[in-house]
């Protein structure tokens, strides 16, 4: 599976940004998804997940304010971020595995990441 992250830029705090991940293959439907973000000087961070079958998992850092969707025609993956604030600002990318986790370690498929910067 390929995946290509898309959407990041720059938005002011409070202001919402959609991130898209498409992936490659046929098989897109039998991958659970998800985002994790790195700051600079930073570990990576769980953002978000969503099963195959759809269900979402939310991160401390984004529960009640991003929503994880996922479209398996499109074989696209998503991130919807609204309220977004100065400490949201990273590099954000999207994973796929077959077998359920929220450990970035056991992710084996990434995208390249998009930077998403919010100024204060």
């Amino acid at each position: 599976v390929q995946l290509q992250a898309s959407g990041g830029g720059l938005v002011q705090a409070g202001g919402s940004l959609g991130l898209s991940c498409a992936a490659s293959g046929r098989t897109f439907s039998q991958y659970n998804m998800a985002w994790f973000r790195q700051a600079p000087g930073k570990e990576r961070e769980f953002v978000a997940a969503i099963s195959s079958s759809g269900s979402p998992w939310y991160g401390d850092v984004a529960r009640g304010r991003f929503t994880v969707a996922r479209d398996n025609i499109r074989s696209t993956a998503y991130l919807h971020m609204n309220n977004l604030k100065p400490e949201d600002t990273a590099v954000y990318y999207c994973a796929a595995v077959r077998d359920w986790t929220l450990k970035a370690q056991e992710y084996d498929y990434w995208g390249q990441g998009t930077q998403v910067t919010v100024s204060s």
